[in-house]
């Protein structure tokens, strides 16, 4: 739960008369992703946020599930996900379940013909390449390379990119995005032994009230079809929000590694979670520090989770042969470990300069058309001697 925050106008007492200058009420609209049950944010518009003109056609683009069931390693080449102009043509997914979709993008062009809304799923945009700005109605959150950007589903968004070259890893989840419980006070503070705190979170800023009459296309994502929606009035014509449930933004390079004598699990590494899966980052740390230590991780067994890597950064001293880009998937029910001659290589070394997205899920992935068109097929027999 991001904590509270507000921006711009708002009256004293919520849902209470608040007037604009020619008198007339603002229109009040409680956003909650759980109903009226957990986090929300109160926000005020110009205009009633309901006044659809005209419809289009929806047309489907859920995804195209190729292979439902493996059970042996696989790799893919995110980088070869060839670049599109339009930001949501650009999405391809590759691994999915009924918990989380994992997408790969390459935008070339802001948005500015349409908004967007998933109306199914919080996303976390992983921003690998690229760098802009992320205007909503909220606010505005500028980012760059190596941020997470984490949006409530039903928020109303626009993409504005600085340039053509943009990578993005997109996770969607059917669930709430949240900090981890561990890291959490029965409160909802983050704690000291968290790797990130309060200060680290991003929150929205430069709430630019837009009011404008015409007609604004809000493209809708709901159950695998995306909808046409023509709103008689601009969608972010907010004056004033509070609240605990916004979109914002968290940097890879604020996450604070935890670190041991000894190798220590990937737990420590947990950054989000959802309902069935977590993420967790992996970014430039010591070694562990025990005059026998060995750096490179143990084999384990991926009995009940299916482990996902995201390869973004820097060498990997448990992996041959990676990319940027690269996507690792080791499927629940067989274990692995590093490559042959990675432990004894790692022995001695101090350090790492590693930077990975990890998402481990507890029901396992599906693949998609798009990822057996990237796949490295003899990753497989890549441990064999």
């Amino acid at each position: 739960m991001p904590h509270y925050h507000t921006l711009g106008n708002i009256p004293h007492k919520r849902h209470t008369q608040f007037r604009r200058p020619d008198g007339e009420l603002y229109s009040e609209q409680l956003f909650s992703t759980e109903g009226f049950s957990d986090d929300y944010s109160l926000m005020y518009h110009v205009h009633p946020p309901t006044m659809i003109i005209k419809t289009e056609p929806q047309v489907s683009v859920a995804p195209q599930v190729a292979e439902e069931k493996m059970l042996k390693p696989r790799s893919f080449e995110g980088f070869n996900i060839k670049p599109e102009n339009d930001f949501l043509k650009s999405r391809k997914a590759v691994l999915v379940n009924n918990d989380v979709h994992l997408v790969l993008a390459a935008p070339r062009q802001s948005m500015t013909e349409y908004f967007y809304k998933n109306t199914d799923a919080d996303e976390m945009i992983y921003v690998h390449e690229g760098e802009g700005t992320l205007h909503t109605m909220y606010g505005d959150l500028p980012f760059g390379n190596g941020d997470y950007l984490v949006i409530p589903r039903g928020t109303i968004y626009q993409i504005e990119f600085k340039g053509e070259n943009n990578r993005l890893l997109v996770l969607e989840s059917f669930s709430p995005i949240r900090y981890p419980k561990k890291y959490l006070s029965r409160h909802g503070q983050l704690l000291e032994h968290s790797p990130y705190c309060e200060r680290d979170i991003r929150t929205p800023q430069n709430l630019v009230t837009i009011d404008q009459k015409g007609d604004f296309l809000i493209r809708a994502k709901k159950k695998g079809m995306l909808y046409g929606l023509h709103y008689g009035t601009h969608p972010f014509d907010v004056v004033g929000w509070d609240g605990c449930c916004y979109p914002f933004a968290f940097s890879i390079h604020d996450f604070e590694p935890i670190t041991g004598r000894v190798h220590q699990p990937p737990p420590v590494h947990q950054t989000f979670e959802g309902n069935n899966f977590v993420v967790c980052s992996f970014v430039p740390r010591l070694y562990d520090y025990h005059p026998q230590a060995i750096p490179a991780p143990y084999n384990h067994s991926n009995i009940d989770s299916d482990e996902v890597i995201y390869y973004a950064e820097g060498e990997f001293m448990s992996r041959k042969h990676v990319t940027r880009g690269m996507i690792t998937l080791h499927p629940a029910g067989i274990p692995h470990g590093p490559h042959p001659g990675a432990v004894q290589k790692s022995i001695g070394a101090k350090e790492t300069k590693e930077l990975a997205v990890m998402v481990d899920t507890f029901h396992p992935f599906m693949l998609t058309k798009e990822a057996l068109d990237i796949e490295n097929k003899d990753y497989v027999m890549s441990w064999a001697e």
